[in-house]
């Protein structure tokens, strides 16, 4: 219809013609216009705000080497690119491999990870690890990134491939008997990089803040997690069997906001470190192990109780406790320092 008015040589053909042009350059000015403000409200959303408000302080900082390993408190860290630092004491930067194919394995199937306690020297260069009937194990982190260059290997996390450094056989042995009871059957890996190589698991792609810079080390997700006291003090109020903040992992623990007011943050500074809120924490089956016993808990706590009140729009059934965050103004926070959110 609209191109026989346009090609019709009758006596109304010009002003017809006209209207419809101008009603197309009208609905052009339109989308042109929504997708210029669209634009405009990405990159405006995507910019810290100018504006902070108090909600609280740092109360606990913890770094975990090594993934699903026992965390070690800290006072004070850097805050990189891949995560919180001090020296070369650095967060999830090992993890325990199989022997036999690379892919990694955490406390959701080998619980008794979380009693393998690091520790590092005074220079934050060496690493001592420790657990329950077993002899102390040196790890000199230092020399094994400098000879990085010629010993970098394969291995996957969530089935996407990593380059890292194969740490030796002695810890391994240590790490086999200690998990396996066994002499041979894991390896311990240690990441090189001081950037993020991987990009943004299948699963984690319904967050559209997430980016491939939020990936960390050999990190789940994002290499920061933040959860507040209230939020934990809540969930303990509904527990026959209260639990300690580090079952939860977080590296930061804020203490004054009400309970999950984390959960609404878009923003978050401490000190000259600035955060975007990019998802939930989701929790799975890990949040049941004890870091003092390395056991289950046999009533499957406490995420029972947070499947129960603490589901997602989008999530199903995992329940969520804390927020990722992916670093977007690097620096150093300590213990005690103001929390602010954006307004």
């Amino acid at each position: 219809m609209l191109s026989k008015l346009l090609e019709s040589d009758g006596p109304n053909w010009v002003p017809v013609r006209r209207v419809v042009c101008v009603a197309v350059g009208a609905c052009l000015a339109v989308a042109t216009g929504y997708g210029v403000y669209r634009l405009i409200q990405h990159r405006a959303s995507n910019r810290p705000p100018r504006e902070w408000q108090r909600v609280g302080e740092v109360s606990d900082l913890w770094i975990y080497p090594i993934k699903s390993c026992a965390a070690v408190r800290v006072r004070q860290f850097d805050c990189t690119a891949i995560g919180p630092a001090v020296g070369l004491l650095r967060d999830r930067t090992f993890m325990v491999v199989r022997s036999d194919d690379g892919t990694f394995i955490t406390g959701r199937s080998h619980p008794t990870m979380v009693l393998v306690q690091p520790a590092f020297d005074a220079d934050y260069e060496q690493m001592t690890l420790s657990a329950p009937g077993m002899l102390d194990i040196v790890v000199e982190v230092r020399r094994l990134l400098e000879g990085s260059q010629v010993g970098v290997g394969t291995t996957s996390v969530w089935d996407q491939p990593v380059a890292t450094v194969d740490c030796g056989e002695e810890v391994a042995r240590w790490l086999s008997r200690f998990l396996l009871s066994e002499d041979f059957g894991l390896r311990l890996v240690l990441y090189p990089h001081d950037g993020p190589t991987r990009p943004v698991r299948p699963n984690n792609r319904i967050h559209a803040l997430l980016t491939a810079r939020d990936s960390g080390a050999l990190h789940d997700a994002t290499s920061y997690m933040l959860m507040s006291e209230a939020s934990l003090a809540d969930v303990n109020g509904r527990l026959e069997r209260s639990v300690p903040a580090l079952q939860f992992r977080a590296n930061i623990l804020v203490k004054g906001p009400a309970a999950f007011a984390e959960d609404d943050w878009k923003w978050v500074r401490i000190g000259s470190t600035i955060y975007r809120n990019v998802k939930p924490c989701t929790r799975c089956l890990f949040t049941n192990v004890s870091p003092e016993t390395g056991q289950r808990s046999p009533d499957q706590e406490p995420l029972t109780t947070l499947r129960a009140y603490r589901t997602k729009p989008g999530l199903g059934q995992t329940p969520v406790l804390g927020t990722q965050m992916g670093v977007r103004a690097l620096g150093t926070i300590a213990l005690g320092e103001p929390v602010l959110v954006g307004i």
